[in-house]
């Protein structure tokens, strides 16, 4: 077991186990509970990933999604296993800084040297890491164009490229063990803002095709500038959600069937406690400095992709209500809980609404701790014959 695994494991088991004495739950509630965090740190034990069954990915499959060109070697120069990232993650190490500049010669202008003497941008400068992403996605992923309205979110791409390969772990478990690839895959995007992040890798990555919904027009306007102008609107649709107050009813199709949902829910529950977290952040990263004027938000984002009302855990909750009224549609919906205090409630949403399946799965990057939590109406048996009847 890699140290990186070891540390995701302890910090499942530290979200999990840590609420128990507080959960105002039944009795019998906390068995399901402490399994989830048994079983789950249990599979990450493995040393191929985070479930031990799961081969890592080779270029032979015909469902594997187009690689970089191949005079283009990983941006990332040191040693995979010291990442805290997932195996498959196309960025473990320090950045290659020469590469993505040939990539995107735009990059070198904000080109900067870090403290220890090495190359790296201003975070603080939003069209700076709106560049770098560029560099990243072109680089790394073939995506030749991207770009998003100013103002709208920047994400953080390492981290948002481990939500989907845990996605697809979670996957390969009901398929004895294989990662299903292709546009047979159907993923659902919540939320999936002008960015169309996680659309763009999850193809790269594994062929699936997405459909990406949201609330924010002119998010989807960007969103779907980004998808044509890399030629994807065969393997990305984009659907505006006209109700606001809704996640899934008025959205999905009768008929329609995904593999998977995702969603990187609002955390904040007001804007006040968004820009509070962001100065909060600078100042643990040594950028607050009285001479100097900082973004509001790091990483950008408008009202409806930062905060709501109730934040993270009523978004959560509000999801998993809905998802019962959708639950023979998906085999398995999902959302990230960046805040570990929410998890308790979660569970006991999930337990109250009868959950089938329940998976936790932790992430990380560099100090930042975080998981997902994935849960399902379709027990066992029936997914992996979801599986077998997609294949036939």
């Amino acid at each position: 077991m890699t140290s990186s695994h070891q540390r995701q494991a302890n910090g499942l088991a530290a979200d999990v186990t840590a609420f128990l004495p507080a959960m105002n739950t039944p009795a019998a509630a906390k068995p399901l509970v402490l399994r989830i965090a048994a079983r789950t740190a249990l599979q990450m034990h493995c040393t191929q990933g985070q479930y031990g069954r799961i081969p890592r990915l080779t270029s032979g499959s015909d469902a594997m999604p187009k690689p970089p060109p191949q005079n283009q070697q990983p941006v990332a120069t040191s040693a995979a296993e010291k990442s805290p990232l997932h195996p498959r993650n196309r960025h473990p190490g320090r950045y290659d800084f020469p590469q993505l500049i040939a990539a995107c010669p735009e990059l070198a202008a904000f080109q900067i040297s870090n403290p220890h003497g090495k190359p790296s941008i201003d975070f603080a400068n939003p069209a700076a890491v709106r560049v770098f992403n560029r560099a990243l996605l072109k680089s790394q992923y073939g995506i030749s164009h991207w770009n998003i309205t100013e103002g709208y979110l920047c994400p953080p791409i390492p981290g948002r490229a481990d939500y989907l390969h845990g996605l697809a772990d979670l996957l390969a478990t009901d398929n004895a063990g294989v990662i299903p690839r292709g546009s047979a895959i159907k993923v659902l995007d919540i939320g999936t803002g002008a960015n169309c992040i996680y659309p763009l890798l999850g193809h790269s990555d594994y062929g699936w095709h997405f459909l990406g919904s949201d609330i924010d027009a002119t998010a989807l306007a960007c969103a779907q500038a980004n998808v044509t102008n890399n030629q994807l609107q065969q393997a990305i649709e984009l659907r505006l959600q006209t109700q606001r107050g809704q996640i899934f009813a008025g959205l999905l199709q009768e008929g329609e069937r995904f593999e998977l949902t995702l969603c990187n829910p609002p955390f904040h529950a007001s804007a006040a406690e968004a820009a509070s977290g962001s100065r909060r952040k600078w100042k643990n990263l040594g950028k607050q400095a009285p001479e100097r004027t900082l973004p509001e938000l790091n990483f950008g984002g408008q009202n409806n992709e930062l905060w709501c009302t109730g934040g993270e855990a009523s978004f959560v909750k509000r999801m998993i209500k809905e998802s019962v009224g959708v639950g023979s549609q998906v085999l398995w919906f999902s959302s990230l809980i960046s805040k570990a205090g929410n998890l308790p409630d979660i569970y006991k949403q999930l337990h109250k609404v009868g959950a089938q399946a329940v998976r936790t799965v932790a992430m990380a990057q560099g100090n930042k701790q975080s998981r997902f939590v994935a849960w399902s109406f379709i027990d066992d048996a029936q997914r992996q014959a979801w599986h077998t009847r997609r294949q036939g």
